[in-house]
């Protein structure tokens, strides 16, 4: 695990926010904040997200582009009103 390689902005997002949370949970003596701040701080730390094995992801789709098949339109006319 390298902890200074793969960085984007939600990593860098999270590092913040946990930075922030784990503050005002140390001085404002808020536990829930505390903890809040160490889970982003783990995430950051370990380049995790939500569902820990990137279940979330999407894979790319390796499906081949089909050609754009042409449709012919015919125009029909309405009868006139009297």
């Amino acid at each position: 695990m390298n902890i200074l390689a793969n960085w984007h902005l939600g990593r860098a997002l999270r590092l913040v926010f946990g930075i922030y949370a784990a503050y005002l949970g140390i001085f404002n003596q808020d536990y829930l904040s505390g903890a809040i701040g160490i889970f982003f701080l783990y995430q950051a730390f370990t380049n995790t997200g939500c569902c820990g094995t990137n279940a979330c992801s999407t894979s790319p789709n390796n499906v081949k582009q089909q050609e754009t098949e042409y449709v012919e339109f015919e125009e029909i006319e309405q009868g006139k009103k009297s």
